[in-house]
């Protein structure tokens, strides 16, 4: 980042050595400043100079205090561009609480967002409110970080909410807090399904009415089904929707623990291609690969997916990008990082197929590819541009079929800066009406105003979606 406070100025200014006049702050300097925020890795923000003291004791060397207290703890928003235009990927300071404007009013709602990068809405006739980026939901910090923001948006907006929305997944402490907060007061509640939610909320910001077809692709949220979902078509209208499609279903060997290994994936894409038995030679570095192999064949603790996710960590495992990640998306990142290093290469011709209706993409035919290829930049290129032009093939089929003209595209993987300007050109050359997030991120960080949307128009009842 570049210098935005007086403070940055004068440390600089020290360490270069206190020259004479202003001439230094248009010369490189010899040495970088970094700044990070003051908390422990996954907590919110240390806001108080006791709290610092205390909490960050065995961190910090030093400490600067001030005598202007911080009220309310807000991190730093961060943007990048994609083909839209400027994309948050974390919306915070500068940007919150700033109303979105909505294309009709309704009752106030009170919004608790996901589990991953949680942010709430409160609505207030035509207007949302959606707050800062809160964070993982992991720890009690953060948990309690929550409820500080719900009670401080309430009191500051003045406004009094008529129905809670939540999450779908009963363990989320959002959908807890949700259900605690509209029992206390006597409030409907909605449960409102994940991909639905993302769909739902870039409809809400740019005021789009009618049916559309949405395609949302993320890690994991919890479908009407139980199972995990993260490779959706979506009809969806209102504070209706219908599944019309997902992707092929993969195995998650061990459970969640495959998200955080993506060699375990890429494993699961092994058993898928009938190769069960070249697991082991292929993760010989990986203690657990005989296991994982067993457990694949015999179909133990391997739940199913529909993850976009989970595609994009195969293809990282496959290619030997990254076998364990040490943080939500690293995988994803690092193999985009490879694929943007190259320019763009033909799609595979029959890189993957479609169901006789349409309604399920199977990659397996790319899957196949990508098991041998030995050039990790080629590889990662081969797989953004065969999978871009799979899922433009996979709408523009559901779409047409259906009448549709409208396309949602929303869901954490639209951070792929390959993905979504690929999807977002190609299906606007088939003709298509594309919207995307602009004014929230598209991953869970904007959840909670799509759940405020779809709650809005359903009957004051508890439900769940």
């Amino acid at each position: 980042m570049l210098p935005y406070t007086p403070i940055h100025w004068l440390l600089f200014h020290e360490a270069a050595g206190r020259p004479e006049g202003l001439a230094w702050m248009n010369q490189s300097q010899p040495f970088s400043l970094v700044m990070t925020s003051a908390n422990r890795g996954g907590e919110p923000l240390v806001i108080g100079n006791g709290e610092a003291v205390v909490e960050l004791a065995g961190i910090a060397d030093a400490f600067l205090m001030h005598d202007r207290d911080i009220l309310i703890r807000c991190d730093d928003s961060v943007v990048r561009m994609n083909v839209a235009g400027p994309q948050f990927i974390r919306r915070a300071r500068g940007a919150t609480p700033r109303a979105i404007q909505l294309a009709d009013a309704g009752p106030s709602v009170l919004a608790l967002g996901g589990w991953f990068k949680n942010s709430v809405c409160l609505t207030r006739g035509d207007q949302a409110f959606v707050s800062q980026h809160i964070g993982d939901l992991d720890n009690a910090g953060t948990c309690n970080f929550l409820m500080e923001t719900v009670a401080h948006l309430c009191s500051v907006l003045e406004i009094e909410p008529e129905r809670v929305a939540h999450d779908l997944h009963p363990d989320f402490f959002s959908s807890q807090f949700a259900q605690s907060f509209a029992a206390a007061r006597g409030l409907p509640i909605a449960g409102v399904q994940h991909h639905h939610a993302h769909i739902a909320a870039i409809l809400a910001e740019h005021g789009v009415a009618g049916p559309v077809l949405g395609l949302a692709l993320d890690g994991v949220g919890l479908g009407v089904d139980g199972t995990a979902w993260g490779g959706e078509l979506l009809r969806v209208d209102g504070a209706r929707f219908e599944r019309i499609g997902r992707l092929r279903p993969l195995s998650l060997p061990g459970g969640d623990k495959a998200a955080r290994e993506p060699w375990r994936m890429a494993a699961a894409v092994l058993h898928e291609l009938g190769r069960t038995a070249e697991i082991a030679s292929r993760f010989a570095s990986e203690p657990a690969a005989t296991t994982v192999a067993e457990m694949l064949s015999l179909s133990i603790n391997c739940p199913a997916t529909s993850s976009m996710g989970r595609v994009f960590d195969a293809a990282a495992g496959l290619l030997g990008v990254r076998a364990k990640s040490a943080f939500e998306g690293q995988a994803a990142m690092l193999l985009e990082g490879l694929a943007e290093s190259r320019p763009a290469v033909p799609p595979l011709q029959a890189g993957w197929r479609l169901d006789k209706d349409g309604s399920e993409l199977d990659l397996r035919p790319l899957w196949s590819s990508l098991v041998s290829v030995r050039a990790p930049a080629y590889g990662a290129r081969l797989f953004h541009d065969t999978l871009a032009a799979a899922l433009i093939d996979w709408v523009v089929h559901a779409a047409r079929k259906r009448g549709l003209n409208n396309v949602v595209l929303g869901g954490g993987c639209f951070l792929n800066h390959i993905l979504s300007g690929s999807l977002a050109l190609g299906l606007t050359a088939h003709g298509f009406q594309v919207w995307m997030a602009t004014r929230l991120p598209p991953n869970d960080g904007g959840i909670a105003l799509g759940q405020a949307w779809v709650a809005q128009r359903t009957a004051p009842t508890e439900v769940v979606l």
